[in-house]
């Protein structure tokens, strides 16, 4: 099943810079390790924004929420989920 995730990141100046730097690090290794599994086939960073447009490849709603609650950064994300269909016109 492929669902677009929109995921916009607000890390609060509270947190310890030196914390931050911790989470973003455990982010991306456990994104990679997602893509190389071939989970999440695509991201793309939003311009101008603590943000990403990301594709996930998954068998269920329920291993992409378990997927998206386990990143680094979920606490302090706001995550929209669309699932998508082939379209009939595609090639």
């Amino acid at each position: 099943m492929l669902f677009m995730v929109e995921m916009q990141v607000n890390i609060p100046a509270s947190v310890d810079p030196a914390e931050a730097a911790r989470i973003k690090a455990e982010e991306k290794a456990y994104s990679q390790a997602l893509q190389r599994e071939g989970k999440w086939p695509h991201i793309w960073r939003v311009v101008g924004q603590y943000a990403n447009v990301s594709i996930f490849d998954v068998e269920s709603n329920d291993e992409l929420h378990t997927l998206l609650s386990q990143l680094p950064l979920f606490p302090y994300m706001t995550i929209q989920v669309t699932p998508l269909a082939r379209h009939p016109s595609a090639i």
